[in-house]
């Protein structure tokens, strides 16, 4: 499941945040890639233990928790501290598919990927090219949204970043181990929590179909949740 997310950041976040990092030292992209997808990257990104990141990460990490839609469909177990890359022209990042489990050194968090997301703070007007391009059984997704808002999909899916042709391109990038680990059953999920959502603002929330359903929500998440 593909998941936009709007206004994670409001634009006075995104501006906070792109004060924090935009005078940061930058380094080659490389440094978090595995050895297969090192052969495919050519971008800057922050190191993970510099002040700028983890200032900038922990803005990002509370931004996302607030967010209803994102929690609703990721059910985090554990959201990995998030990094930031840049792609300025000519720079683009290849085929690849992320790594099945990350380590942060600087903090000792060690998760699953169950779930890629990104966070873009670049308004697309701002730049060119740059789409993230995501394929699955429904065919190829590219995606290049307003800033502030995030894209959540598996980390099981191939992708990549088309490279950049005018000005430059930031974003916000992180994974998610999810309380749930099968994408088809965490969105079964989601769209019951979203229908039950629905049906409470029409009917109320003591509804007893609303009651009923609830309860078969959470029974499900009881029996498919990996603490």
């Amino acid at each position: 499941m593909m998941l936009q997310v709007p206004g994670v950041l409001t634009p006075a976040e995104v501006a906070h945040v792109r004060g924090l990092i935009d005078a940061a030292a930058w380094v080659d992209g490389k440094a978090t890639a595995g050895a297969q997808s090192g052969l495919v990257k050519r971008n800057r990104q922050l190191p993970q233990d510099a002040p700028a990141a983890r200032d900038a990460g922990i803005l990002v990490r509370d931004a996302v928790r607030r967010s209803p839609l994102f929690m609703s469909a990721a059910l985090p177990h554990t959201v990995f501290p998030p990094l930031f890359n840049r792609y300025e022209v000519g720079e683009t990042f290849g085929d690849h598919i992320d790594n099945a489990l990350r380590f942060h050194a600087d903090t000792g968090v060690r998760i699953r990927t169950d779930l890629s997301a990104t966070l873009f703070l670049t308004d697309p007007g701002d730049y060119d090219g740059g789409e993230l391009v995501v394929e699955d059984t429904y065919g190829l997704h590219e995606v290049k949204l307003a800033a502030g808002d995030l894209i959540l999909y598996p980390a099981s899916s191939l992708h990549r970043v088309r490279p950049v042709t005018r000005g430059a391109r930031t974003a916000s990038f992180f994974w998610v181990q999810s309380l749930v680990r099968e994408d088809a059953r965490r969105a079964l999920l989601f769209d019951m929590d979203l229908a039950i959502q629905c049906l409470a603002e029409s009917a109320g929330q003591d509804e007893p179909a609303i009651v009923s359903l609830t309860g078969a929500y959470h029974n499900l998440l009881r029996m498919w949740a990996e603490l």
